[in-house]
Formats: structure tokens, sequence, C-alpha cells
């Protein structure tokens, strides 16, 4: 072969060695596998005969993640090469969601192989959208299921935030670096402590929301698994009814609390347990977090006392519950907003956009990029003013290198652009314009309930076609990975030896 030929042919040979890809993948089928024995064990003791469902469905995962590390053996992996790390992390997401599925497509529900997977991926990424309909009567293995699933995509999230996205550079993530090195496996150690101490803190925080759930009226049953939805800001509720089944205030100002500490960087509630709680509120993009929640919680309040719908505590409750659920992506309802008028509706679509704090279980563009714009822009401004002055813009007080600017203006570029492809393709399967539109963006930014009489609060995405339903959940898996993790993969380039 002409030297040429040779040179191009490495060029475009794959060379990612999938060694060390398949045993992970075969690690978290099997934890997928041993989370199906609580619903197993609650329809068991129930008398539900879906029992088995679970029983088939986790013989099946344990033994396909078994034969995955059993194919490399229990070798170390000392170190992931880049193009492994984003293979890698698509593919965990989205093999363990359709083993996820199993259950929803063995059970009684009569779904379809594209209800079952949405419904999976929805849990999976904290997203919260349902094609399930009469909750109040489904078994109750498969509503601990739903809930197992949201808090185990929320734990991913967390540990996929601090030890993958800062070293892939995805979207401005590069400025949450644990370490200054820029060689993955010296890192990956420190960022593998950091994320154990977060999901002990996470799992804390589970517990102490169920037990204030408990102690404000809910069975232990909804206690358990309305705390784990509400950590992992992902919002399946064991009714259709949502928080407002309950009719009580008490769960709704848990619900509140546990909702906003699920929105906050769970590695700096670390660090305020450890003796550090200024650390907290130094983070800018805590202090946004917070403003945005109160800001629009307000101004909601006042809408709705002017217009007469909701007035005194019970206005407040409203407004900053929905507020709440909106900016973290849960997507609890404890009222049915769309009945407000029109410009709440509008408020909270452009809110879905929002998110919480990076380091959470939250989805959407996130604040600290909304941060990173403004001071980017605010030096802009500077510069037309002042065009001989030297101007750098800042985050937490560390400039912003150019890199992760440009970084920050591709995610939101890319995040608008997905945003109106999936929209077209929605309106093109027959669905009407604000709910294609509103179930294009809930997806993408892993909120869950959209807006309109079909996917809003009152609704779910039972009614959709399953075509669009496929399409909702590829936009959730690329809104939870953070977009350019995925689509990365279908560049030629990302082949290229």
């Amino acid at each position: 072969m002409p030297l040429r030929q040779l040179t191009a042919a490495r060029r475009f040979a794959p060379g990612i060695d999938l060694g060390p890809i398949g045993p992970v993948v075969g690690v978290a089928l099997f934890v997928l596998s041993l989370a199906m024995m609580p619903p197993l064990l609650v329809d068991l003791w129930s008398g539900t005969p879906d029992w088995g469902v679970f029983a088939l469905a986790s013989l099946v995962t344990g033994f396909a993640g078994g034969s995955l590390v059993l194919m490399r053996g229990l070798r170390p992996i000392v170190r992931l090469e880049t193009r492994q790390a984003f293979l890698l992390t698509t593919l965990v997401w989205l093999v363990t969601t359709a083993f996820a599925s199993l259950p929803f497509l063995f059970s009684g529900l009569n779904l379809t192989l594209a209800d079952a997977f949405f419904e999976a991926m929805s849990g999976i990424t904290t997203t919260g959208s349902t094609v399930i309909t009469g909750l109040d009567e489904a078994p109750p293995g498969i509503l601990l299921w739903r809930s197992l699933l949201q808090w185990l995509g929320g734990v991913g999230i967390i540990v996929m935030g601090v030890a993958v996205l800062p070293f892939l550079n995805v979207g401005g993530m590069q400025l949450f670096r644990t370490e200054s090195s820029e060689r993955t496996e010296k890192a990956l150690p420190r960022a593998a402590q950091i994320a154990w101490a977060t999901v002990v803190v996470y799992f804390g925080l589970t517990a102490a929301c169920a037990l204030a759930y408990g102690l404000a009226g809910m069975p232990v049953f909804e206690a358990l698994t309305h705390a784990m939805t509400t950590l992992a800001t992902g919002g399946y509720a064991t009714s259709d009814a949502s928080i407002a089944g309950f009719g009580s205030p008490g769960i709704e100002w848990i619900a509140i609390l546990f909702m906003t500490l699920g929105g906050v960087p769970l590695m700096r509630i670390v660090q305020a347990l450890r003796g550090r709680p200024r650390l907290l509120w130094r983070d800018v993009q805590v202090r946004w977090y917070l403003s945005i929640i109160l800001c629009v919680a307000l101004l909601l309040f006042a809408w709705v006392h002017l217009t007469g719908q909701a007035t005194g505590h019970t206005g407040v409750r409203h407004a900053l519950f929905s507020t709440v659920a909106v900016v973290t992506g849960t997507g609890y309802a404890s009222v049915d907003y769309n009945g407000w008028g029109t410009f709440p509706v509008v408020v909270f679509f452009f809110l879905t956009c929002v998110g919480g704090c990076t380091g959470s279980t939250t989805g959407g563009i996130k604040v600290f990029r909304f941060v990173i714009l403004y001071e980017v822009s605010q030096v802009q401004a500077l510069r037309l003013i002042r065009p001989n002055g030297v101007f750098r813009p800042a985050y937490n007080g560390r400039p912003i290198s150019d890199a992760a600017a440009i970084s920050v203006l591709a995610f939101v570029f890319l995040f608008a652009l997905v945003f109106a492809v999936v929209t077209a393709l929605l309106a093109a399967m027959g669905l009407e314009f604000l709910t294609a539109m509103s179930a294009a963006i809930t997806a993408l930014a892993n909120v869950g309930p959209g807006l309109g009489e079909i996917v809003g609060p009152a609704g779910n995405f039972a009614s959709i076609p399953d075509g669009a339903k496929w399409i909702l959940a590829f936009a959730m898996l690329l809104g939870r990975l953070e977009l350019f993790t995925v689509l990365i993969l279908f560049t030629p380039a990302f082949w290229r030896g």
C-alpha cells in the first residue's frame, strides 16, 4: 500500500479501544439488576403478580452485565482516553435505559416499546415526563421502580458532573475541574473522592426528606418514593394529582425546601457540612439561582394576587412551589398553572430553560452559563465605552478563559438549534404548536411537564404518537448529557484515528 493511502487509512481508522468500556457498562447493568430487587420484594409483599416481571428483568439485566464484566476480566481501569470517555458516558446512559425499560414492557400496564423506553429514559434522566395513566391504581413495585430510576439517575448525573464532564470541556464545564492537571488519569482519584462525598450527602438528604414527609402525614411508602424523586429533582409521583393530591400545605413547603436543595451544587453542601458554610453563599451561581427563584416567585405571586386567583399564604405557596418545581426541573404540581393566564405560561416557558446549578441533579442550560454570558456581555459593553481599557470577565473571582467563554456560547447556540429541530419534528408528526414547542423544551431541559392541556401539569404524554416519544427520549438524553457529549459521536472527526 502506498504511503499516502496507508496514512489516510490510519487517519480514518476508529482506533478506539473498547476494552475498558464494556466492563463499566456491565457494572452499571449489574447495579441496575440489584436495584430491581426492592420493587420485586414490594410486589411480593403486597401480593401483586408483577413481582415476576422484576424477577425476569433482573435476571436478564444481571446476566448481560455479568457477561460484559467477564469479557475483560477484573483488571482495573487505569485511565480513559477522551474519546473513550465520550463513548462510555453515552453508552452507559443508553444501555441502562434500555434494560431499565424491561419492567415497564413486561408489566401489565400494556405499554408499547416506545412507551416503556420513554418512561425509563424520563426516569433515568430525571425528566419526569410520563406516559402512565392511573398511577393511583398502578402496582406498588412499578411506582417504586420509577422513583428508584430517578434517584439513581440523580446520583449518576452528580458523579458525571464532578468526575467526567469537567475533563471533556463540554459547554464550559472545564471551569469546574477539581485539579489544574489536564491529564484525566491524575484527576480521577481526586474526582472520585469528591463524587463519593456528594453521594453520601445525597443519600442523607434523601433520608431527611423522607422523614420530613412522614412527619407531615405522608404514608411510609409515599414518603420514601417522593423523597427520592424530590432530591433527584425528577418529579415522579405515586398519584396522577402529583403533590397536590395530598392537599397538605406542610408537605408542599417540605417539597419546596428539598427541591431547592436539589438544585444547589452538592459539593457546596458537603463543604458547608464540613465547617465552611461561607463557600456556599460565595458561589456566584448559588446567589443567582436563589435570586432567580425569589424574583420570579414574587412576580408570579403579584400576578395571581392582582388577578384574584390566589391570595395571601396560599398564593405565596403556589407561586414559590411552581417556580422552584420548574427551575429545578422537578415538575411537581401543586396547582395547574396553565389556568393562571398567558403571562405566567410565558414566564414558565422561559424559566424551563434556566435549570439549577452545575453539580446538582437539575437539567436545563444551568445558571453558571447565564452568569458567564452576563459577564462576557458586560465586558463587551465596557469595551465599547472605553476602547483602550483592559477588561476580563471573571467567574467566582477567577478569569474566564476565551475557550470557556466560547464553549458556553456554542452550548447555548446548540441548545437553541436542537430545540428548534425537535419542535419542527414534533410538529411534523401532528402535534399542535404549543404542545410541540413545550414538549421539546421540557425534554431538552429535563423538566417533565410542559404547557397546554395535553402535556401540561394536569396531563401526560400518553396520547402523543410513538415516533414523537422516541424523538423526545433522544432529546432527554441530549439534555442530560450536555448535548456535545452525545452529538460528537455523530461527527466523522470523532472516529478518525
